[in-house]
């Protein structure tokens, strides 16, 4: 019995590994043929220059002749338009075959495998990043191009209703050392504040619909427009670390991130259970021994601080969101977001395939933790620097954010203690 069976497998690990043969083959064909083009023909099998001169010696050739027929003109000028017809033709060939050979490497990263030894086994823990588009906003592309650091930047989406708010964020990502930051400025005087204090700020091309609502008092309206900023730097590449206004820094994020992930985001958890879940139990007495349902409860994504890699998963996030804040545009972005990322399929629902991990929160800390927890543990207020500070719990924010700066930059030891727990 057990030799029937090895005879029945026999076919399926034979073409498993014909499989990936193919693949590896196919691969290999595909470097070999760009490799060849790139080495003859770096410009294409003839360049503007080589035309132009063609073209240059076969009107020579007719003026030294006077005798020849306009018909043999003619003919010149026919086999200079084949040619070129021909090389923008061998040009579009080593593009698609370039772009076969992304995404055969692709396919060969989640070609099938064979299971190893118990306890080895990890399935794959990021997506792959999609290919950069710069063609998508050439303008924003060359301000990336200045201001990223290894294809990272973080953004801060601001209109003149924050301003002072804005001011003192930027000035602790400055203190910090980071020059990889773009403000989108949803209005002229944001552009102009920025200019005014050497801050690499961007604004979008007029778009009135999109203008009306940035320039507007309607917080979680524009609170809302950042998913669909944020498309077009996934588009070009560019993973983004998207900050609110109301945010200090304190150290480099960049270094304690773990970019494993889709989507990386502060929690507004302040604890284990609520950060990060925990087991819930629901109890239903009429239900006699079988009262008691056991469920998960998720943690709660801060949608105004998150890291965003360039991937498929991570764009659809962003269009989903952008789709649902269009439709009800009463929505809390924030809802939306945590929706779209944590609801399983079900009947009518397709899920979401995205990779998500929670952030630290003593490191990427909320204002919650910070004012009600931390800054009354003199063991946890001392030994704690957080990486960044988000008030987003607290209405008076620039307040806070003024004390925050106080305490953790300039020493000031009691810069924290004069605020209540929550909002007054």
């Amino acid at each position: 019995m057990h030799v029937m069976m090895a005879r029945k497998e026999a076919p399926l690990m034979r073409s498993s590994s014909t499989r990936n043969s193919r693949i590896g083959i196919t691969i290999a064909i595909v470097i070999f043929l760009v490799c060849v083009f790139a080495a003859f023909f770096p410009n294409g099998v003839f360049d503007s220059d080589r035309l132009h001169l063609l073209l240059d010696k076969s009107y020579s050739k007719v003026e030294s002749a006077p005798s020849e027929s306009s018909e043999r003109l003619n003919m010149l000028k026919a086999e200079v338009m084949s040619t070129a017809e021909k090389n923008a033709e061998l040009n579009k060939q080593v593009k698609d075959l370039t772009e076969m050979l992304q995404l055969a490497e692709q396919r060969n990263d989640s070609a099938q495998q064979k299971a190893g030894p118990f306890g080895t086994v990890k399935g794959i823990r990021t997506n792959q990043t999609v290919v950069p588009d710069e063609s998508v906003n050439p303008r924003l592309a060359k301000i990336l191009e200045k201001v990223s650091f290894q294809r990272e930047v973080i953004v801060i989406v601001a209109n003149s209703n924050v301003k002072d708010m804005l001011e003192v964020s930027f000035n602790s990502i400055k203190r910090v050392g980071l020059p990889n930051y773009v403000v989108v400025a949803l209005d002229e005087e944001i552009v102009k504040f920025c200019q005014e204090n050497n801050v690499t700020v961007y604004k979008r091309d007029p778009d009135e619909g999109f203008d009306s609502i940035g320039r507007s008092h309607n917080g979680p309206a524009v609170s809302g427009l950042k998913f669909r900023i944020l498309r077009e730097f996934l588009q070009m590449g560019y993973s983004v670390l998207l900050s609110d206004v109301d945010i200090v820094y304190l150290q480099n994020p960049f270094d304690h991130l773990v970019r494993d992930s889709d989507v990386e985001s502060m929690t507004d958890g302040h604890d284990n259970r609520t950060a990060y879940g925990y087991i819930d139990v629901f109890d239903d007495p009429v239900m006699g021994r079988s009262r008691y349902v056991f469920s998960t409860r998720m943690c709660v994504f801060n949608s105004g601080f998150f890291y965003i890699r360039p991937t498929m998963a991570s764009i659809e996030l962003l269009d989903r969101v952008t789709a649902r804040l269009t439709r009800e545009p009463n929505l809390w972005d924030q809802i939306v977001f945590n929706e779209e990322l944590f609801f399983t399929s079900h009947p009518g629902y397709d899920g979401l395939h995205a990779a998500k991990r929670t952030m630290d929160f003593y490191v990427f800390m909320n204002s919650k933790v910070l004012f009600k927890i931390v800054r009354k543990d003199a063991d946890l207020l001392s030994k704690l620097k957080p990486v960044v500070v988000h008030l987003n719990y607290h209405g008076d924010k620039l307040t806070r954010m003024k004390a925050v700066v106080e305490y953790y930059v300039n020493g000031k030891q009691d810069a924290l203690q004069p605020f209540t727990d929550g909002s007054g």
